[in-house]
């Protein structure tokens, strides 16, 4: 993976990588207005600047407001990479790397609920709460036959949800419902998931070189223990390697 790779010529040319984060994977620092990476995008950035490290060249963020318009920008050349959830739908507009780390999606529900499994909210009267076009809401929609889904567009706009009775449960990756849970007093999560987020390096359509470039760093930096120390430093609460 040496700087003279024709794999990353574009890359080196341009002098910089550009990574497409999309909320909730980051946040800015009220008091700086500094980016910290959340989450997914913990580990994006932590990935990003190694490779960015490896090629001598900067790393640069680009910010989108949901993982439709990050998946846009990617297909308009707005960014070089983007870390997300590997689904169909998406398959079909960019190309994926192996998964190089994984989480679960659950339920966060009110204090008192008898929701305790997904099986008790797919049920007709029932409300589910989802962020659209997120992963985890694509998972839940093939899943859910009965409930009816509630969409807002953005995360922060999610635990309104459960705070103003608006729905019954709450759908979205499992770190994200903890940091939700203790926003909303009484309230929890499910111990057990709906499904996995098995998270992958993604390009644009018709870059191979890049693609293959970024195929073989997640296959080492999975058996270098790169991905696992940078889950461990991040206190990431249910993430792991991906198998």
């Amino acid at each position: 993976m040496q700087r003279d790779d024709p794999r990353i010529a574009d890359l080196v040319r341009a002098g910089a990588i550009r990574i497409g984060l999309f909320l909730p994977q980051f946040v800015h620092d009220p008091a700086t207005s500094e980016l910290r990476g959340l989450g997914t995008g913990y580990i994006a950035i932590e990935m990003t600047r190694a490779i960015a490290e490896r090629l001598g060249i900067a790393m640069r963020i680009i910010e989108y407001p949901s993982p439709k318009a990050a998946a846009a920008g990617l297909k308009s050349s707005g960014s070089d990479v983007v870390f997300l959830g590997i689904e169909p739908t998406r398959a079909a507009e960019v190309d994926f790397a192996p998964a190089i780390f994984q989480f679960d999606y659950s339920l966060l529900v009110p204090q008192g609920s008898p929701i305790q499994s997904l099986a008790d909210a797919d049920r007709p009267g029932i409300r589910i709460g989802l962020i659209e076009s997120h992963a985890s809401a694509l998972a839940l929609q093939r899943t859910v036959k009965h409930a009816q889904l509630v969409g807002v567009e953005l995360p922060e706009q999610a635990p309104d949800l459960i705070r103003e009775e608006k729905v019954d449960a709450l759908a979205f990756p499992r770190d994200h419902l903890l940091d939700f849970a203790d926003q909303l007093p009484g309230s929890y999560v499910l111990a057990k998931g709906y499904g996995i987020n098995r998270v992958a390096m993604a390009v644009r359509k018709n870059r191979s070189g890049l693609l293959a470039y970024v195929a073989a760093f997640s296959a080492q930096a999975k058996a270098s223990g790169l991905v696992q120390a940078t889950i461990e430093r991040g206190a990431l609460r249910g993430f792991a390697v991906a198998d």
